[in-house]
């Protein structure tokens, strides 16, 4: 039943929804940025192929650093995220980096995310809040699916569907999220502010127009209690590829299309039976089995997941994720406890934009031998809904933040 997300289009018995599915491919075709594993280009290798924004100015290796035992992570989803509709004149991308060491695992900072940003064009600060203002108060229309197939624009491929329209942002050379109705999000039938997986301000920043029309010096010499700005600390030199952890193969996002659901079955299987009511109580085991089996989270997890098997990532800027539980730490902050944390760098909301599934793992662990990998269930990215720069980051240059993981780590019940 299709319930978090609204429709855009239904074909036959079909229904297509706005979140964006990702498949891997050993084949780049026409992206070479969008991808699972291997490394961004510039950390020590020389294929010529650079993946930062500016190969000239790499984020601090310490920004991929494990917080737990601080050794480099490696590289699980690396991601062409523009959206020039909504960010005009910005250049983005968001790498999720994980730790290998195995003691690590279930620990916090063990998964982490970081986003880079470069803006070229000036958006003057009172036409940017009229924007921010419209967006908020406006209903936007729900994306069409017509016209150029999302997951040609974003993946520099045609969709495997049929529907679809919007930008790339997976592709180097085309807008990745851009729609083609012209709304500033493809992918939400409505402004942000009122997704439940939107996070609230970090802190409240009310809007004087006595304060605002104050120039810069006299406003910095009323802050008589602001902190003094201090300079970032120089950033960690990337070690050479021979020195960090082995990487994961390369798997690129080469193919996309929007999710289409079979309809919910409305009648009790013919498989189902009725338990008789004098069965002897089942084992603790047994009764772990089946509490986990009712999860009705999980449930609806892995029926959703088990209608495309193939997606790695489900992306929809501004959406609402696909929760893997509800009863655990980010389970219980999503769906009611405060939602998503608001951005540390200016304060405002986070939204949702990507997350990875059960299937990136196997695909990135297919030449493993090994039979203890990864233990996620789901890794939801939470970004700065203004797409913030880093503060004291100069016009054309590259600045890079860290966003909000919110890992679920798989449940051990269902390990077995």
């Amino acid at each position: 039943m299709v319930t978090d997300y609204d429709s855009d289009s239904t074909e036959g018995d079909f229904t297509e929804t706005n979140v964006l599915l990702g498949y891997a491919s050993k084949d780049a075709d026409e992206d070479s940025i969008s991808k699972l594993g291997g490394r961004p280009a510039s950390c020590g290798l020389h294929s010529g192929k650079q993946d930062w924004l500016d190969a000239g100015n790499p984020p601090s290796a310490a920004s991929a650093r494990c917080k737990a035992c601080k050794d480099l992570m490696v590289l699980l989803l690396q991601l062409n995220g523009e959206l020039p509709e909504r960010f005009p004149g910005h250049e983005r991308r968001l790498y999720v980096f994980a730790c290998t060491r195995k003691t690590c695992r279930r620990k916090e900072g063990s998964i982490r995310v970081l986003r880079s940003v470069r803006v070229w064009e000036d958006e003057a600060p009172a036409q940017a809040e009229v924007r921010l203002e419209e967006e908020e108060t406006q209903e936007e229309p729900k994306p069409e699916n017509d016209g150029l197939g999302l997951g040609e624009a974003l993946f520099g491929t045609k969709a495997l569907g049929g529907g679809g329209a919007g930008g790339n942002p997976f592709s180097t050379n085309a807008n990745p999220f851009s729609s083609s109705s012209g709304s500033s999000n493809p992918f939400s039938s409505g402004p942000s502010s009122s997704n439940p997986f939107a996070s609230q301000p970090a802190k409240d920043t009310p809007s004087d127009p006595t304060t605002q029309s104050l120039s810069k010096t006299f406003a910095e010499t009323l802050s008589l209690d602001a902190p003094p700005s201090r300079p970032p600390p120089p950033p960690e030199p990337w070690p050479e590829a021979v020195s960090q952890p082995r990487p994961y193969p390369v798997l690129y996002l080469a193919d996309a299309d929007f999710e289409t659901l079979d309809p919910a079955p409305t009648a009790i299987p013919a498989s189902a039976r009725i338990e008789d009511a004098d069965a002897p109580e089942p084992s603790i085991l047994d009764r772990e089995a089946f509490e986990s089996a009712m999860d009705a989270a999980f449930q609806k997890f892995a029926d959703r997941l088990a209608q495309n098997p193939d997606q790695v990532i489900r992306y929809e800027f501004a959406g609402a994720p696909l929760l893997y539980s509800r009863t655990d730490a980010v389970g219980d902050r999503l769906s009611g406890g405060g939602g998503i944390p608001g951005c540390a760098n200016c304060g405002g909301p986070r939204v949702f934009e990507v997350q990875l599934t059960p299937n990136a793992i196997a695909e990135l662990e297919a030449d493993e031998l090994s039979l203890e990998g990864m233990e996620w269930g789901t890794i939801i990215v939470g970004v700065c809904e203004k797409d913030c720069v880093p503060i004291q980051t100069e016009r054309g240059d590259v600045g890079y933040l860290e966003e909000w993981a919110g890992v679920q780590w798989e449940e051990l019940s269902k390990q077995n």
